[in-house]
């Protein structure tokens, strides 16, 4: 018998994870796994219990909820042999587009999980990022946001209405009000840039922000991250490039690059601006500035 741990987030999906979540156990226990609800009323706590659970014995863990939920089970499996299975019920679930995964369909994403458990889980990249000068290191699967980007984030967090990609519309046009490009240094494997900067994404998928597709050519498991940055827009550049970033046509911008790379080292020059925001990774906040982040192919294995 498949001993499965589910870890739910209830507030996903305006409140639709611990319906889904329910809905989860009850489908796996249907059909004849042993479940282990791992859930708790923080993220803090789910993730120490998913972490004691797969300790103790897992067969795979499984994340209910959106972006967040699958940064944290990534946190959990990452470089072991636990797989990871995603019911995405948020409102962004930009890893599982990324993944081609279903989405606020969970009988499709519990078919899905035991075609991973029969026929071997998919192998993807996953990213560690932390201070420079530490050990410690956390992980991502998506993209890390650094400049502007981080800080829609941060403020989209801290609302409660729109929902989904419209919310990080309404936190980037709070933002733009007090908008000034930040100042950068960013070492990747071959290559220095530095400069004042509007955007800065070391993505491994391509979307972050419910839709947004910052690294149109980013590929999940091809060992390589995709670093785009965009030099020192005005706010009338932001918002005139902004619509485009959907498709990802902003990459075609003459003030936008895209390198490719294994690492990158992001760092503040408080000469060319404003120091940049505290990072997000997946939707989740990182930390500030000096980040080192290391691309690690095949470190995460998924149920798809």
């Amino acid at each position: 018998m498949t001993h499965i741990g589910v870890v739910v987030n209830p507030t996903a999906g305006r409140g639709r994870g611990s319906d889904a979540g329910s809905a989860t156990v009850d489908a796996l226990r249907r059909r004849g796994h042993h479940v282990e609800d791992l859930s708790a009323t923080d993220l803090e706590a789910a993730s120490a219990r998913a972490r004691h659970a797969s300790v103790r014995g897992l067969d795979a863990l499984v994340v209910v909820g959106g972006d967040g939920m699958v940064n944290l089970g990534a946190n959990v499996v990452a470089d072991t042999d636990l797989p990871l299975g995603i019911v995405a019920v948020g409102t962004g679930n930009d890893l599982a587009r990324a993944l081609d995964l279903p989405r606020g369909d969970v009988e499709a994403s519990v078919r899905a999980i035991e075609h991973g458990l029969a026929r071997g889980a998919r192998a993807i990249d996953a990213v560690s990022v932390g201070p420079p000068r530490h050990a410690a290191r956390s992980w991502f699967l998506g993209a890390l946001s650094c400049g502007v980007d981080a800080a829609v984030n941060a403020r989209a967090n801290a609302l409660t209405w729109p929902q989904g990609g419209a919310r990080y519309v309404r936190a980037l046009v709070s933002e733009l009000r007090r908008f000034t490009p930040y100042g950068y240094r960013i070492t990747l494997d071959d290559v220095v840039w530095e400069s004042a900067g509007s955007v800065v994404a070391v993505a491994n998928a391509p979307w972050i922000g419910g839709g947004v597709k910052i690294a149109p050519d980013a590929v999940i498991d091809d060992g390589l991250l995709d670093v785009v940055v965009a030099g020192p827009f005005t706010r009338g550049g932001v918002v005139r490039v902004f619509p485009g970033m959907y498709a990802g046509r902003h990459v075609r911008h003459p003030a936008v690059q895209v390198f490719r790379t294994r690492t990158a080292l992001i760092e503040p020059v408080p000469g060319l601006g404003p120091t940049p925001p505290d990072a997000f990774a997946d939707g989740e906040r990182v930390g500030p500035s000096p980040l080192a982040a290391q691309v690690h192919p095949g470190a995460v294995r998924v149920l798809a």
